[in-house]
């Protein structure tokens, strides 16, 4: 299902506007996997995008339009790097 969610959104590219470290806007996301008031995992179709701040919340979260906005002081945020899946042959013909 997530495999069908990305192939929706490959196309569309990911824009992440921070507007005075208080308010975040993220295009692209397919689901958040965690959140609480410091920091929140999201899985965006570039790979997932990790933020961290203080008293953060999620203003809007459509996974339709694949929209996310965050409040709160942000103070961090950056992908999460992480292995290639699937066999070495499926890695070099992709």
């Amino acid at each position: 299902m997530v495999y069908e969610e990305k192939e929706k959104f490959a196309n569309t590219p990911q824009n992440i506007i921070l507007e005075d470290r208080s308010r975040l806007s993220v295009t692209g996301v397919l689901d958040v996997d965690s959140f609480d008031d410091r920091q929140i995992v999201a899985k965006t179709v570039k790979g997932s995008l990790i933020l961290r701040g203080n008293d953060l919340h999620i203003d809007k979260l459509s996974l339709d339009t694949g929209d996310l906005i965050v409040t709160g002081l942000i103070t961090d945020l950056g992908y999460e790097e992480t292995a290639p899946s699937g066999s070495l042959w499926q890695r070099l013909f992709k």
